[in-house]
């Protein structure tokens, strides 16, 4: 069974950025409870690491999108393009 890697960057505004970061604990902690997760803030940043089974990463990716939703007010957006996360994902390497 195949894992994956996949780290977003997410950028809060500045005057929600604990708000936010509450958020992705709380949300975090229910959805990955059975994956290894981390997360790391920088002065601007709040960055997402999540190891999952490869089978898991479809429906974990819906899940987040539909949560990202609702946290889109507390984000600022990189581009227009990528909008509000600076997603990578990729096959974990052991």
């Amino acid at each position: 069974m195949s894992q994956k890697l996949s780290i977003v960057r997410f950028k809060p505004k500045p005057e929600c950025f604990d708000e936010f970061l509450q958020n992705i604990q709380a949300w975090q902690s229910q959805v990955h409870a059975d994956d290894d997760h981390l997360l790391m803030r920088t002065n601007e940043e709040v960055v997402a690491v999540v190891v999952r089974d490869s089978e898991m990463l479809h429906e974990n990716i819906q899940r987040g999108v539909a949560w990202l939703d609702s946290q889109r007010p507390l984000l600022q957006e990189y581009n227009e393009v990528d909008r509000h996360t600076l997603p990578m994902t990729g096959d974990l390497v052991i």
